[in-house]
């Protein structure tokens, strides 16, 4: 029998700019698919956590998902955690199905950035982050804040553009295997490098896209999800850290939450950095996902970028990373984007992610991260 809480269904709907289909729409396309895959009636659903939709915001998103699915659960909120929020979403429901408040929690998030938003929209949002009297009146935006965190990690570590850059190349890689991804069309370092500058010294293909799109899981208790006719990934421990929330408070410009979390998440799970046979890490930049991976251990200070450029985190490498592609080639629709991260893990493990698939994959790691680095939520997954 499942000792722990099991994912066991997931779901994610198409990607990139798809017109016509609201913020709405796209969550319960992403819900009832996850219903599916688990082998579930939708009636079983007894638990309902919604992240956030930027735009078509709602105050109580869950709620409004619930009414326009048919669900009627007993349990139902909404969880804002920034890109963080699908880890610390299937984290509150392994925890609601451990303690026996519910026996199927479904995980929901989606919007439709991409064609629902004006170009002018999208840029306030980004500028929306920063501290309303200390970073908003000097023009700070979320590209801008983690060129700052770039720079001062380039000058320590001495990480150079073209590293930074074998990270969006990997990704691109990925995503070319995928049939469902954004962007699939192949990019070279020297196009990283001189693709149009966003913010010193981030361009524009260290960038995450905007996307429209939605995703979801089904989190089961343990002994519920034994019945289930799909191989259950289990969900083998969990960690949290929140150190910041505006950049001008972080501890540190180098060093974040993902150390501690990850370290709670393996520790709970008694498993160590070589144990791991696929890591799906939150990229909403290059340099995002190079600190994290330095930052979480799985390479020393400096290394990370030189393993990118060495093939580590390709299919096949020592350390397969971002599968489907991740944020940077993927897809990226505000809480769904770390949604995709915990639905390219579940796949691995079950053996369901076709071309891109690693061979013999037990467990996975899956990081989301909110804000600039500032909440951070780790997972360890294992196939039952």
């Amino acid at each position: 029998m499942t000792r722990h809480a099991a994912i066991t269904g997931v779901y994610d709907t198409p990607v990139g700019k798809v017109p016509g289909v609201s913020s709405l729409a796209m969550q319960a396309d992403a819900a009832l698919g996850a219903i599916a895959h688990s082998g579930l009636d939708a009636a079983e659903i007894d638990g309902v956590l919604c992240a956030y939709s930027i735009a078509s915001p709602h105050p109580m998103l869950s709620s409004v998902v619930c009414e326009y699915v048919g669900l009627q659960p007993s349990f139902s909120a909404s969880i804002q955690a920034g890109g963080a929020s699908a880890c610390v979403m299937v984290t509150q429901a392994a925890a609601l199905v451990e303690a026996g408040m519910c026996r199927h929690v479904l995980a929901v998030t989606g919007d439709n950035r991409l064609s629902g938003m004006t170009r002018d929209q999208a840029v306030a949002v980004l500028s929306a982050f920063g501290h309303v009297q200390f970073e908003q009146p000097y023009g700070i935006n979320i590209p801008a804040a983690y060129a700052l965190v770039a720079k001062r990690y380039m000058h320590e570590y001495g990480t150079t553009p073209e590293e930074l850059a074998a990270i969006a190349v990997t990704h691109r890689k990925h995503a070319a295997l995928n049939g469902k991804a954004h962007m699939q069309e192949p990019i070279t370092v020297e196009d990283v490098c001189n693709s149009r500058l966003i913010a010193a010294p981030l361009r524009l293909l260290d960038c995450c896209l905007i996307s429209d799109g939605g995703a979801a899981v089904v989190v089961s208790a343990p002994d519920a999800a034994a019945d289930l006719p799909g191989p259950a990934v289990e969900i083998l421990g969990t960690g949290q850290m929140n150190t910041h929330e505006h950049i001008m408070e972080a501890p540190s410009l180098t060093d974040f939450g993902c150390k501690q979390s990850s370290a709670q998440a393996m520790g709970r799970a008694g498993v160590s950095h070589g144990d791991f046979d696929v890591v799906e890490i939150y990229d909403s930049f290059t340099i995002t996902l190079l600190i994290e991976l330095e930052s979480i251990g799985f390479y020393a200070r400096g290394e990370a970028g030189r393993a990118a450029q060495a093939g580590d985190l390709e299919l096949g490498g020592k350390l397969p990373c971002n599968t489907h592609g991740g944020l940077l080639s993927y897809a990226h629709s505000g809480a769904a984007g770390g949604m995709f991260h915990v639905v390219e893990g579940v796949r691995q493990l079950r053996g369901e992610a076709e071309r891109r698939q690693v061979a013999g994959a037990k467990l996975a790691f899956v990081h989301g991260d909110g804000g600039i680095l500032s909440a951070h939520c780790s997972l360890v997954l294992g196939r039952a």
